[in-house]
């Protein structure tokens, strides 16, 4: 299989602290990758350290070849990495719509294209695209920030703990949903605490630890 991402012997700091200790990950084309670990284990620091947005002090970031370590994150969303970080980020008093295609309509992608890749995955916001965010539940929110991510057509998805604190319906409609990424050919690296809401569709499970990679 061809690799999309490898991230090779990443150690990243925090306020002067290591966080991560040497990690390394691959992701090949077309698969679904959890990194499993407890709150403060370096989930995070990881998917941040791969959109560039911690600084990575030694190793490296690979993606599709290329070496992105120094590239900054705008650029890396260019090439094809989208982000949907665990604490949304959605700007309240924007439209859903407003939000899925601010970043997309950055990088020139059109509203077809966008309306194609994000409604195909996510039919249930088709509906909802004219309310504003504030108004919305916290599990349309997550939708909306994933939505928000494959609007710029990106080749491979980080999600940050997407099914953390959801009901059971609603956890099992975003596992679909990562499946149908996963069809269409996105390959998705995905941060979750809990292994068992994973377990359905993961192709590849890393455990991380205090900031290391303790089983692979």
């Amino acid at each position: 299989m061809i690799s999309v991402l490898k991230v090779e012997n990443v150690s990243v700091n925090i306020a002067k602290i290591q966080v991560l200790r040497n990690v390394s990950i691959e992701v090949e084309e077309g698969k679904i990758v959890c990194l499993i670990g407890p709150n403060g284990a370096g989930k995070t620091t990881t998917l941040k350290g791969i959109m560039g947005l911690l600084k990575v002090v030694s190793g490296k970031i690979i993606f599709k070849g290329e070496n992105i370590t120094t590239m900054p994150p705008h650029e890396r969303a260019k090439l094809g990495i989208g982000y949907a970080p665990e604490d949304r980020r959605l700007y309240p008093d924007f439209t859903v719509w407003e939000n899925i295609t601010f970043p997309a309509k950055i990088l020139g992608i059109s509203d077809e294209e966008i309306t194609e890749r994000v409604f195909k995955i996510f039919p249930e916001l088709k509906d909802q695209t004219h309310r504003l965010a504030y108004t919305l539940s916290g599990g349309q929110q997550k939708m909306v920030a994933v939505a928000r991510a494959l609007a710029t057509s990106p080749s491979l998805v980080l999600l940050d703990e997407p099914l953390e604190g959801l009901a059971p319906i609603v956890r099992s409609r975003f596992a679909n949903g990562i499946e149908e990424m996963k069809n269409e050919g996105i390959s998705v690296l995905l941060a979750e605490s809990n292994i068992s809401h994973v377990k359905s569709f993961a192709d590849v499970v890393y455990r991380i630890k205090r900031g290391e990679i303790v089983e692979a």
